[in-house]
């Protein structure tokens, strides 16, 4: 095991503070459309009771009621974030455009460096996360990080098969290099063999003719779970090793919310139990997306399901294939939501 004093050095970086903004309608996946019988079996079996959502928000709408409510809860005024970083949309509204300004233009948040990262699914959270950190490490007079993803299917059609179902939801964590949730570690791979297993065509297609195809539903199931299976294992022993931890230490793993079958195969993969939180965030909100982990993390939290001084692993991972794993202490909580 690694001496704690050879770990890798980081700069700090933790959550000050986080919200959500979820839409009041509450929709049942019972009632979504489906193309046939195999469609109906498959998203029936996932694990998903219900999703929110309000076709008439923009992700952008959604990161920005996320955002205030961070805003309001930290007591930090727009005018104040040395920097926000947009995980941008899987389909802005418009070409050309840029959604990261807008909501600076927005919040009011003038001064901040602004910037959006993306292109990597549910890990593209994990990318923000570690380009925070380098915008803290790189200015000492820098504070503040606003980072923001407005979750939404790219298609009109929620369900993408044989995968999950998607809601709607908009997330906001302020970053600074002090706060009740320390991320220790960031841990991402890639790999570019699967760029293209799931794509929506789009171009000389109206919308309501978008849809999540996976292009090789096989490789899907077989090949890259098993290449999940080997990258998550590995990943997870090398963050143990290199922050002095053994499997005991953690108190917990949460994952992003794709299905129940996906939350068993992590846990007979990795030998490890999931939090019950994840299960049943899934069955009320469905997938959110780089909202999932850390919704599921304060979900914890509020039921006080964690402690002060805890160790928690978050597992994400995307069919592009990316993977990553965020290992966070739990610090003093004077609230949470």
């Amino acid at each position: 095991m690694t001496d704690p004093a050879e770990r890798r050095d980081t700069a700090p970086l933790a959550v000050r503070e986080a919200a959500w903004y979820l839409p009041e309608p509450v929709v049942p996946v019972a009632g979504l459309a489906a193309r046939d019988e195999t469609e109906l079996r498959t998203r029936g079996s996932l694990g998903i009771d219900t999703v929110r959502a309000d076709d008439r928000m923009s992700a952008v709408d959604l990161c920005e009621r996320a955002a205030r409510r961070v805003l309001d809860r930290s007591g930090v005024d727009a005018r104040e974030l040395g920097a926000l970083i947009l995980v941008e949309s899987r389909a802005p509204e418009t070409l050309l455009s840029s959604e990261a300004t807008r909501l600076q233009h927005l919040l009011g948040a003038g001064a901040a460096t602004t910037l959006t990262v993306g292109g990597l699914g549910c890990v593209s959270i994990s990318a923000a996360l570690i380009t925070a950190r380098g915008l803290l490490a790189g200015d000492s007079a820098m504070d503040n990080v606003l980072v923001v993803h407005g979750s939404k299917p790219a298609a009109a059609v929620r369900y993408r098969h044989p995968v999950t179902v998607n809601g709607d939801g908009g997330q906001a964590l302020l970053l600074s290099r002090r706060g009740p949730v320390r991320i220790l570690d960031i841990a991402q791979r890639t790999n570019g063999q699967y760029w293209d297993l799931f794509q929506v065509k789009y171009r000389d297609r109206p919308t309501a003719q978008w849809r999540e195809e996976c292009g090789d539903p096989p490789t899907y199931s077989f090949r890259l779970a098993m290449e999940t299976r080997g990258a998550l294992a590995a990943m997870l022993r090398e963050v143990l090793e290199r922050n002095g931890l053994r499997p005991a230490d953690i108190r917990g793993y949460l994952s992003h919310n794709l299905s129940a079958g996906s939350f068993t195969f992590t846990e007979e993969s990795l030998g490890i139990d999931i939090l019950p939180v994840c299960r049943e965030n899934l069955r009320r909100y469905g997938h959110l997306g780089s909202n999932d982990v850390f919704l599921n993390l304060y979900t914890a939290l509020e039921r006080k399901e964690l402690a002060t001084g805890d160790r928690v692993v978050l597992i994400n991972a995307s069919p592009v294939a990316a993977w990553s794993l965020l290992l966070v202490e739990i610090g003093p909580q004077e609230g949470v939501a």
